[in-house]
């Protein structure tokens, strides 16, 4: 007989959970006005007085624009220009002379203060900072050092004297907030020398004193930063204000100007399109040619009159709108060549490349461009044979309009607006980042080749 063992299931094990911590759920409760003030009041003393307080800031050179310097002409002004190096070295003597001719206890020991005296002054032409720190330092040293019965107490004249020099530089070389950190430093220092028994100082403290003309002279010293920030704000909202002002002026200036250029152009214009219409009517039976020329003429002062409109339209009146016509493309380029056919100009066009859309800035300046181009054929070279290479390349678009030489140099006129087409063509090829080249062939004739770079649809998403 064959037993089966049976398997007894093992109990799951109780499920455990854990216990949230004591202050998991207790609710947040916003600091206090008063408690943030004093943490960023803590957080600035940090970093004006703790955070590389001993970074190297060498004292710069006074500017040679500066109106003291420019007092001094050749070598000198060359000199000049270390005064505030000089001052404080002699502001440094000044404080060793004190602290070496008091009453101490022998030659040595005034050497030794002279030099805890001349040290921290020093130190603020290259580690401003870091030599209040010295100068708190060997205030305490000097006083155990050189203090006698007969000295005020916790600041000896040597160390009054540097200190106030120290707090008077570093004040000046960094902002009022690190002056107002120092001088509450300083008093902290002094209300601790006062925990001292009297008997060890039975002649009073100069703490407030050292309170007293610190708070003066770094007074002085903020109310010249407060001075100079302010003159720096009013010369920057004056300069602001001349460059708004100017701007204001010349926009004006410019729309005077369009305004007049808008309604004397236009007048003229307005004129040639209606006499063109009216000139067929006043010959008898006028030949199919000469009504077709008039014809001409009239489109083309009405599109020249609403190019005029648009462009100076926008500027000629702050409620003016501008009409919606589309701005003109590639696409036009076959009537713009159609209608400088007419006027007697032999032009060809080649096409290479596959033809694509391409941004509206570029389409506008090439047609603009190639209208320029060829402008500048007829008005230069009359009668000469032209021709138009539109290429599109991988990386953009390449034009090139060349002309040949003018058959009869003689009917070639002066233009008193010559200058500014190849000026035109060269800002808005600049303007799209393009190149151009504008030179005579060879053969007399002239040569204007563009490209004008278009970035692939994937460049942008790179």
């Amino acid at each position: 007989m064959t037993e089966t063992p049976h398997t007894q299931p093992m109990p799951p094990e109780p499920t455990r959970y854990l216990e949230p911590p004591d202050n998991a759920f207790k609710p947040y409760k916003p600091r206090s006005p008063e408690i943030r003030a004093a943490a960023d009041a803590l957080r600035g003393m940090r970093q004006d007085l703790f955070h590389d307080a001993f970074a190297y800031r060498p004292l710069p050179r006074m500017s040679g624009d500066a109106p003291f310097v420019r007092r001094f002409s050749g070598r000198w002004r060359e000199y000049a220009t270390w005064t505030p190096h000089a001052l404080i070295t002699a502001a440094g003597l000044f404080t060793m002379f004190i602290a070496s001719h008091s009453d101490y206890r022998g030659a040595g020991v005034n050497l030794f203060l002279s030099l805890l005296a001349l040290g921290p002054v020093l130190l603020t032409m290259v580690r401003p900072i870091g030599a209040f720190w010295l100068s708190m330092a060997a205030t305490p040293v000097a006083a155990v050092v050189g203090s006698d019965w007969g000295d005020e107490w916790p600041w000896l004249p040597g160390s009054f004297v540097c200190h106030l020099a120290v707090l008077t530089i570093v004040a000046i070389r960094t902002r009022p907030r690190t002056a107002a950190w120092m001088w509450v430093l300083t008093g902290v220092y002094g209300a601790g020398a006062e925990l001292f028994p009297r008997s060890y100082n039975p002649f009073g403290s100069n703490s407030m004193q050292m309170l007293f003309f610190s708070a003066m002279f770094l007074l002085a010293v903020c109310l010249r930063h407060i001075r100079r920030e302010a003159r720096q704000e009013v010369t920057a909202q004056l300069t602001v204000t001349a460059h708004e002002r100017s701007r204001r002026t010349l926009l004006e200036e410019r729309t005077t100007i369009a305004r007049e250029l808008h309604d004397v152009v236009a007048h003229h214009m307005s004129v040639v399109a209606i006499q063109a219409e009216a000139a067929p009517y006043r010959v008898e039976n006028p030949p199919p040619e000469l009504e077709k020329a008039f014809v001409t003429i009239r489109e083309n002062a009405v599109a020249a009159l609403t190019e005029l409109r648009r462009v100076l339209g926008v500027v000629r009146a702050e409620d003016y709108e501008a009409p919606d016509a589309p701005q003109p493309t590639l696409a036009d380029l076959d009537a713009l060549l159609t209608n400088v056919r007419e006027t007697g100009l032999s032009v060809d066009k080649t096409l290479t490349g596959a033809v694509r859309e391409l941004p509206q800035g570029v389409e506008l300046s090439a047609y603009r461009i190639v209208q320029e181009a060829l402008s500048n054929t007829l008005r230069h070279a009359p009668g000469a044979r032209a021709k138009v290479e539109v290429s599109y390349v991988l990386g953009g678009l390449g034009l090139r309009i060349v002309n040949g030489p003018p058959p009869e140099p003689s009917l070639v006129k002066p233009s008193p607006g010559a200058g500014h087409g190849i000026t035109g063509m060269r800002e808005r090829v600049t303007m799209l980042n393009g190149e151009m080249t504008a030179v005579a062939t060879d053969e007399g004739g002239y040569e204007v080749t563009v490209f004008l770079p278009v970035a692939h649809a994937g460049e942008g998403d790179a």
